[in-house]
């Protein structure tokens, strides 16, 4: 496989076959995000990834999931999608669905009648960076769309047969917030139903524009015990719903995944006692509690 750039996706498209259709992010402006910003976004050409599409075909590969990379994928035109679908099915006859990262105004942008079509052709679900549920965050992050269009966007993927997965960042509201921030995201995620849920706690490098509000006092970082507070909140308040939940930190070795409803209970004490290791040791997380 030809890919530019680092190989970016959720880890629960770990058993993905990942077919490149573009190399980076149409967006890219998010001030916490720094995954696409040495790339120049680009349409792979077509010949490329008929050429991949053979290569795998050739190798007896049958893929039963697909997963169109890079960074936003679904800003890709519907009828360019279209076509790539096409060339999907054809060589992947038992491919059963297609995924890939979107944004909000990425799916707001196509009528009603294309995201129908693109369920039809297999799409199943979308990647969403909801990221948060506080209005004013997402425009301080520039994250490119408000909260009411997230929702907004999620309610048109269902109408057209598309579910819907939720990346968000603990974390990214900054010191205090998180509680505020798990109430107001278990509130917007039992209103959805997402199908997956995947936490990427905020990772600050030096060069992101963020850091320059942190050196700036503009942004004061939750520490990790908030992070870990918040993610525990937000697992209390998913209470009811069914979907694969996937917690990643940075700064502790602990990493929280499991389908609710029935392991909810189980990652809910684990945070606890990751809380209570934090608070008996700030800092540190014994070994004991990494899986």
């Amino acid at each position: 496989m030809e890919y530019e750039g680092q190989i970016c996706r959720s880890p629960m498209e770990r058993g993905s076959f990942m077919l490149p259709v573009s190399v980076g992010c149409a967006y890219n402006c998010c001030r916490f995000c720094m995954l696409f910003k040495h790339l120049q976004y680009r349409t792979l050409p077509m010949e490329q990834i008929q050429a991949e599409l053979d290569r795998v075909v050739a190798l007896g590969g049958s893929p039963r999931r697909v997963f169109l990379g890079d960074g936003s994928a679904f800003a890709l035109p519907a009828a360019r999608l279209e076509e790539i679908l096409l060339r999907v099915r054809a060589a992947f006859p038992d491919c059963e669905s297609v995924a890939m990262d979107a944004t909000a105004r990425s799916v707001l942008a196509k009528s009603d009648e294309e995201l129908r079509r693109l369920a039809e052709l297999g799409v199943t679900d979308l990647y969403l960076g909801i990221e948060c549920a506080l209005e004013d965050v997402l425009a301080a992050m520039d994250k490119g769309n408000t909260f009411a269009e997230a929702e907004e966007a999620v309610e048109r993927l269902h109408r057209a047969g598309i579910g819907y997965d939720a990346h968000i960042m603990t974390g990214i509201c900054g010191h205090g917030r998180g509680e505020e921030n798990a109430r107001a995201l278990a509130a917007f995620f039992q209103r959805t139903r997402p199908l997956r849920v995947c936490n990427f706690s905020l990772f600050l490098h030096k060069s992101a524009p963020l850091y320059e509000d942190v050196l700036a006092g503009r942004f004061v970082p939750a520490d990790e015990r908030e992070n870990l507070t918040e993610e525990l909140r937000l697992l209390e308040g998913l209470d009811g719903l069914t979907l694969e939940y996937d917690g990643l930190h940075d700064f502790v070795p602990l990493r929280v995944k499991g389908r609710l409803p029935a392991d909810r209970e189980t990652l809910c004490r684990r945070l606890e006692a990751a809380i209570a290791a934090y608070d008996a040791a700030p800092g540190t997380i014994p070994l004991a509690l990494v899986e």
